[in-house]
C-alpha cells in the first residue's frame, strides 16, 4: 500500500488525472498481493483501503495540496508502474525508483524561460501579430518567465491569486514599455501572447477530462482553480492598462 500511495501521491501532485491516478494505484497495489484494494482520489487527497487475510482492513488517507505540472514526473511513474506489472521490480526497488522520481528536476530554468519567450512570440503571431510584435512578445515572455523562476524559488508562501495577478501586470508592464521602446506595432497582440505562458492549459483541459469521466468533485475543483488563475491574470492586465491611462491621461492603443 506504501508503494502504491507513493506512486498515486506523486501523479496528483504533477497534475495527472484522476482516472490515471486510480488505475496505477490499484494496478501496482494488486501486482504486490493486495487482491482486495479500493481507491477514491480527489484533486486533493487519495483515500485507499484494503483487506488482510486475517479480514482486517487497513486504510490510508494522504492529503496532497494543488502543486504545478510536472508531466516528466508523470511519465516516469507511469513507465514505473508498467515496469512494475512485468515483474521488474520488487517493493524496496519501486520504493527506491518512486524517491529518486519524486526529486526529479523540470528542465533547466534558462531553457523554460526561452520556451516562454518562444511560446509567447507564437502565439502573438498566430493571433495576428507581426514579426516585429512577436519578436516583442518573445522578450516580454522571457522576462516573465524570470519572474515566474523568481517565486518558485523565493515566494513559496505568496498567495497563488497574488501570484497570477503579479504575473499579469508584470506581462503587460514589459509589454508596454518594449513597445514604447518601438520594437512592435501591434500592442494588442504583444500582451495576448505575453500572458500565454501563464494560462493553465493543461489544468483547464485536465478538468474537462475529469468531468467527462464522471469525477464531478475533482473537475469541478479543477476547473474552479483554472478559472481563478485565469481571473488573476486578467486582473493583473487590467489593473495596469488602469495605471498607464491615470498616468498618461489616455488610452494605451
Amino acid at each position: 500500500m506504501d508503494v502504491a500511495m507513493k506512486a498515486g501521491n506523486i501523479l496528483l501532485e504533477s497534475g495527472a488525472e484522476i482516472f490515471r491516478v486510480e488505475e496505477t494505484i490499484n494496478r501496482i497495489a494488486k501486482y504486490y498481493g493486495v487482491e482486495d484494494s479500493d481507491s477514491f482520489v480527489l484533486s486533493s487527497g487519495i483515500f485507499i483501503t484494503a483487506e488482510g487475510k486475517e479480514k482486517q482492513i487497513y486504510a490510508r488517507v494522504k492529503h496532497i495540496p494543488l502543486n504545478a505540472v510536472h508531466l516528466e514526473r508523470v511519465a516516469a511513474v507511469n513507465q514505473l508502474s508498467r515496469e512494475i506489472e512485468e515483474g521488474k521490480h520488487t517493493v524496496e526497488q519501486a520504493r527506491e525508483r518512486l524517491e529518486a522520481i519524486e526529486v526529479m528536476k523540470g528542465k533547466k530554468d534558462l531553457a523554460r524561460m526561452l520556451a516562454s519567450g518562444l511560446g509567447a512570440g507564437c502565439f502573438c503571431y498566430v493571433f495576428g501579430g507581426d514579426f516585429f510584435d512577436a519578436f516583442t512578445a518573445f522578450l516580454a515572455g522571457f522576462l516573465l518567465y524570470c519572474f515566474v523562476v523568481w517565486t518558485e524559488k523565493n515566494g513559496k508562501n505568496m498567495s497563488k491569486i497574488v501570484v497570477n495577478i503579479m504575473g499579469g501586470f508584470l506581462a503587460t508592464m514589459f509589454a508596454v514599455l518594449l513597445y514604447k521602446c518601438h520594437l512592435g506595432t501591434n500592442l494588442d497582440y504583444i500582451i495576448i501572447g505575453s500572458i500565454i505562458p501563464l494560462l493553465p492549459g493543461v489544468s483547464f483541459t485536465n478538468a474537462i477530462r475529469d468531468l467527462a469521466d464522471g469525477d464531478y468533485i475533482a473537475g469541478t475543483v479543477r476547473m474552479i482553480d483554472a478559472l481563478l488563475v485565469t481571473f488573476g491574470i486578467a486582473l493583473g492586465v487590467g489593473l495596469m492598462y488602469t495605471i498607464y491611462y491615470k498616468m498618461t491621461g489616455g488610452p494605451m492603443l
